[in-house]
């Protein structure tokens, strides 16, 4: 339930946090957050650990009232996620030993706010991957060599890797070798791409995508490639329509508006794209191809 003209100050808000673990709350929470917010939390711990967040709850005014997650200090290169609405995001983990969030509110409307954890992850463990909406998870041990395994409940179908094997990544410590899959509905938009190269495109591109869509796309490539995604189109609703692509050397790109970005060269063997279109407007959508770079490289030797 949405509330109004809440009276709360948000002034004390925000600050430095530390500790093995501990809880992160809008102010006001559970009651409403006041309007014309602006809190930045920075939680740091030792140089060798990273840190797990976890969301609770979730409840924002969507578009208007937003969290932002940092892989580090809090700076548009390190942008790992943006949240607005009711939808809880899979735990979040930091590369280093700083994770940041920015809470802003607008001048009307308020909702209950969220409630995050934090734990600090020593540096063999990589920490719960976390439960997937309509999704099971077997196994139950995170350090390095476990695996665990994931699948949907009945209606659902899985994206991404259905196996997680626990690694070590030079200079990010432990890591999962994949992201956390997603069950998608049978005849929802999204999907798992796999292969050497291929096309991906926004809903029925080239005529307007529709309203109201979240849609999740994984690009699977072999061990050991990387990915080169080249957009040949791209025409989104300025700053309420949004493209997010994870996988790359930064934490997350997001991308709106009608410039065509450049490629983007994934520093995995995996990408993960997020597409997202608010109630109000639409557009042409986008177009891009993906290719192996390695597969790539071999075609312009061999053609050389």
């Amino acid at each position: 339930m949405f509330l109004s003209h809440l009276s709360l100050s948000a002034d004390s808000c925000g600050g430095v946090v530390q500790g093995l673990n501990g809880t992160i709350e809008s102010p006001g929470f559970p009651h409403g957050y006041p309007n014309y917010a602006n809190c930045t939390w920075l939680i740091i711990t030792g140089e060798r650990n990273r840190i797990q967040l976890t969301f609770i709850t979730l409840a924002l005014e969507e578009d208007f009232d937003m969290v932002s997650v940092y892989d580090g200090q809090p700076s548009p290169g390190n942008l790992k996620m943006r949240l607005s609405g009711f939808m809880l995001p899979s735990p979040i983990v930091s590369s280093g030993s700083i994770l940041a969030l920015w809470f802003t509110t607008d001048f009307a409307v308020s909702a209950q706010g969220f409630k995050a954890v934090y734990e600090v992850l020593p540096s063999h463990t990589c920490g719960t991957p976390g439960v997937i909406p309509s999704g099971i998870i077997h196994g139950s041990r995170y350090n390095i060599g476990d695996k665990i395994r994931y699948s949907c409940e009945s209606g659902f179908v899985l994206e991404g890797h259905s196996i997680l094997t626990c690694i070590v990544s030079s200079g990010s410590g432990a890591q999962w070798d994949f992201p956390s899959p997603f069950c998608r509905a049978e005849g929802a938009c999204g999907g798992t791409l796999r292969g050497t190269a291929g096309s991906i495109s926004s809903p029925g591109y080239p005529t307007e995508y529709d309203n109201n869509l979240d849609c999740t796309w994984s690009i699977l490539a072999e061990p050991g490639d990387t990915i080169a995604l080249v957009f040949n189109d791209f025409l989104l609703e300025d700053k309420y329509d949004f493209l997010e692509i994870s996988g790359t050397e930064a934490p997350s790109i997001w991308l709106t508006g009608t410039t065509l970005p450049s490629p983007v060269i994934s520093n995995k063997n995996w990408l993960r794209i997020h597409f997202t279109s608010d109630s109000n407007h639409r557009r042409k959508g986008f177009s891009a191809q993906y290719q192996g770079t390695f597969f790539l490289f071999k075609v312009c030797f061999l053609s050389s």
